[in-house]
């Protein structure tokens, strides 16, 4: 028997791979039928019916030509299965060595043997069954070394055999044919461990050993047992072919059922290794097993279907993936092929490249490793958009998408991730920029040019930052510069701060336009252990406000910013108390004026808060405090609700004077504010003509979709509108095209100037006669003297509000006055008023 390594040409145990194997195997089983026969009947003849003759009767010539014949049947019957690294062929050669044994010495059984095997691999050479000559040479030479180690056990345990049949020469020749097979087992192991890639012996020892020693047995007592049958009766010929067949269906199920299992095995754990996350190692790890499934002698995978270029992988015999043209396979034509795909949809094609086609059982096994593989692909193609898709994220999520900076979020986070790194010692400082007049930018220039600005802005702070130190744009139009060690020093980050605010206001083009960027910047520094970045990012906060507050372009956080930051928390938390108290928010009326007769048309809503603590206080003590919080809303509706009370109060005594309230510019982005007012004045019974609202010019030309939207839904309610301080803004003419009011209120800083500034004299009769040309009410603020009524009166102006005429009342005092002497209503129907900068109130 011989066990030896062949090109991969079979996924089954088979006998041969020609047309004419059944024959090939017809006649090698009769031959050795006749061949144990012939040596049955020479046995006889020389000894006389079965007797113990001496061994040199029998003819030398006779007993070579038939152990030659003998030899040359195992190459020719054998049982082939596929193996990783190829296939395996194992024949019955045991049964061969017994019956030689019994034909010549045990020195001539090389000899035959080697002369045997040669011819018959010629043979298969010429069939087509061997790849080459060298192969030949190599199978011949390791049966022939295998019969000197079987020779040489016969010949020290028993000597020549020849003609005899003994019991402990039946020993002998048994084992020497284990001998014989043992050898021949670790000959052709070593050779295949030997052949690229190389591998371990023990690794192709033990499948070896477990299917040939069983089989190696089996022969060997088929062998002896047919030999001793045929020595005594010569008709027992007749049982010899088929207990030889029977012996090879049984090795055939057996090897079968152990290769079928193995590739089951092969193909779980091929399919296993193609989930990967990446293209590369599902294409290697399909590679790898397509070549172990179906022992091709070279494997292609070409992925075509998926959004990229069209490209093959091919796995080289030293395990390297290489890659060619999908167009010009360098293998010929492929013996199998397979499309990949997903849902119908096409990911690419698989191409197996043999010496035979596959049969109906490996196309099956090829397919669903195929659709496992296509799957895989697939899946790491969708892997890999999810991973660019999770990196975009990440990078959105962290960076500006303006600037490309890190944002508020990554500032917090990489920042405290810096401190944790530093001694509790080591100074900290925070630069916080904020974009002076940013918003006039966006509304003059447009959005575009602002992001420009932001860009120019970022790229100015970017150039004047080193290693370790972090920038960040926080949003809007403010940026941040974390500073550390020997740079975050208080005289060194001042001076930092001056340089990088004299940077950035160098001038730059946005829209077509030369700007300059002024920048209020805030500094605050610590040591380490004593804040975190939190902490750090709202000291430094605080700082800015204070240097915009002062109009200086760097200031220095202090603690007495802290403890007003401490104080106005405070005050938010006793303001809900105020407004869920009836007595603490109350309201002063102040009436507007016939210039002419003084008589009353409307009156003004001023909030008061009457603090428990620290006495009655003006909205310019918390109103600042209110719009910078979450209270602005129900602060608004408290104040509407007082103020429309006021309104039903005076109208159930029969005075119809409208109520004026004025308005938060925070106010003007809540769009649920028309709905709330339409609501208050349904729950007081007020008309919507009883209600103005007074707005100031720069919130309501900040081309806002939200603002417009607000005044659009008050508008339709019927509430009138007032513009405040006209005249102090810097588009109020723009503002007059854009919004639609009811009435004009002349800052009173205007009125004071007239009687020393031709200029102040010129605005208020200018505005005076802008709003009899619109058809609006003018009133004009703030008017204390009677010099100044004159002057007005001799302008044309029709209203005034001030010290002159009243001074804000309670409203029980307001209402008593107005229910006493009620003055008709102006000819000139009423529009609407606004007070101060202040929110409702």
């Amino acid at each position: 028997m011989e066990a030896r390594q062949e090109p991969a040409a079979g996924a089954e145990p088979v006998v041969a791979n020609t047309a004419g194997r059944l024959a090939i195997f017809v006649a090698v089983l009769w031959w050795s039928a006749v061949a144990l026969a012939v040596a049955g009947v020479v046995h006889c003849a020389v000894t006389g019916s079965g007797g113990a003759g001496p061994a040199t009767a029998v003819p030398v010539l006779l007993g070579l030509s038939i152990a030659v014949v003998l030899a040359a049947f195992d190459p020719l019957l054998f049982i082939r299965i596929k193996t990783e690294r190829g296939s395996v062929s194992y024949g019955f050669g045991e049964i061969s060595f017994v019956a030689a044994c019994y034909l010549v010495p045990p020195n001539l059984l090389p000899v035959t043997t080697l002369v045997g095997v040669f011819c018959a691999q010629l043979t298969n050479l010429w069939l087509g069954r061997l790849p080459s000559f060298s192969r030949v040479l190599s199978s011949a030479g390791a049966l022939a070394l295998s019969s000197v180690a079987g020779a040489t056990v016969v010949a020290v345990s028993a000597g020549p055999v020849v003609g005899t049949l003994t019991p402990a020469g039946a020993a002998a020749v048994g084992a020497g044919a284990m001998t014989f097979c043992l050898v021949s087992v670790l000959l052709v192991s070593a050779r295949n461990a030997m052949t690229p890639p190389t591998q371990p012996w023990a690794a192709t020892l033990r499948p070896a050993l477990w299917r040939k020693v069983p089989m190696g047995l089996g022969n060997t007592a088929v062998g002896l047992v047919g030999l001793t049958a045929v020595s005594s009766t010569p008709w027992s010929l007749l049982a010899v072919p088929p207990i030889i067949w029977l012996l090879h269906q049984t090795y055939a199920y057996r090897l079968r059922s152990d290769n079928e299992r193995s590739a089951w095995r092969t193909f779980a754990a091929a399919t296993q290794n193609l989930n990967h996350g990446d293209e590369r190692s599902p294409v290697v790890a399909g590679l790898t097993g397509l070549r172990k499934l179906f022992l091709a002698h070279r494997a292609e995978i070409v992925i075509d279907g998926l959004d990229a270029e069209p490209r093959t992988f091919r796995l080289d015999d030293d395990g390297s993936v290489t890659g060619s043209d999908p167009g010009h396979p360098a293998d010929g034509p492929p013996v199998a092929t397979r499309q990949l795909l997903v849902a119908g949809v096409r990911v690419g094609e698989v191409r197996l490249f043999g010496h035979r086609p596959l049969k109906a059982r490996e196309l099956l096994m090829l397919g669903a490793f195929g659709d496992a593989f296509a799957a895989s692909m697939h899946n790491a193609a969708t892997q890999a958009e999810l991973r660019a898709l999770t990196k975009s994220n990440t990078y959105d999520s962290e960076r500006d998408g303006v600037t490309g900076l890190a944002n508020r979020r990554t500032l917090l986070r990489v920042g405290n991730a810096s401190l944790g790194r530093l001694d509790d010692d080591e100074p900290v400082a925070l630069l916080f920029f904020d974009v002076n007049h940013f918003r006039e930018i966006n509304t003059t220039l447009g959005h575009a040019a602002g992001d420009d600005l932001l860009r120019v802005t970022a790229y100015r702070l970017a150039a004047d930052s080193g290693p370790g130190e972090l920038l960040a744009r926080l949003g809007g139009d403010e940026f941040a510069l974390l500073l550390t060690g020997e740079a975050a020093h208080l005289p060194t980050v001042l001076h930092r701060a001056r340089r990088l605010a004299d940077a950035l206001s160098a001038p730059t083009v946005a829209a077509g336009v030369q700007v300059s960027i002024e920048a209020s910047v805030g500094v605050a520094t610590a040591d380490r252990g004593d804040v975190d970045m939190a902490e750090l990012l709202r000291r430094a906060e605080t700082a800015m406000y204070r240097a915009k507050r002062e109009r200086s372009t760097v200031s220095c956080y202090d603690s007495g910013q802290g403890e007003a930051t401490v104080d106005r928390l405070a005050m938010l938390a006793e303001l809900r108390e105020a407004l869920a108290d009836d007595d603490q928010l109350f309201l002063l009326l102040h009436p507007t004026v016939v210039l002419e007769d003084c008589r009353t048309v409307s009156v003004e809503a001023l909030v008061r808060w009457r603090h428990p603590r620290r006495g009655e206080l003006t909205p310019v003590h918390f109103v600042r405090t209110v719009e910078q919080s979450d209270l602005l809303a129900p602060f608004t509706r408290h104040v509407l609700d007082l103020a429309l009370g006021v309104s039903a109060r005076l109208r159930r005594l029969g005075v119809d004077v409208p109520v004026s309230v004025n308005l938060s510019p925070r106010s003007l982005l809540d769009s649920e504010l028309p709905a709330v007012v339409a609501d208050l004045l349904g729950r007081h019974g007020v008309p919507a003509s009883g209600l103005v609202f007074e707005i100031i010019e720069t919130v309501a030309i900040s081309r806002q979709p939200v603002v417009d939207e607000v005044l659009a839904g008050l508008r339709t309610l019927g509430v009138q509108l007032a513009v405040d301080d006209f005249g102090t803004g810097f588009s109020a003419l723009t503002f007059l095209t854009q919004v639609l009011v009811d009435e004009i209120k002349i800052d009173r800083t205007f009125v004071t100037g007239m009687s020393s500034s031709a200029e102040a004299a010129a605005i208020v009769r200018t505005t005076i006669d802008l709003g009899r040309e619109l058809g609006l009410r003018v009133v004009a603020e703030g008017v204390e003297t009677t010099a100044q009524r004159k002057a007005l009166v001799g302008f044309g102006c029709q209203l005034a509000q001030g010290f002159l005429f009243h001074r804000p009342v309670p409203v029980d005092v307001m209402v008593r006055t107005l229910e006493d002497s009620v003055s008709a209503p102006p000819s000139v129907p009423l529009r609407l008023v606004n007070v101060e900068h202040e929110p409702p109130g």
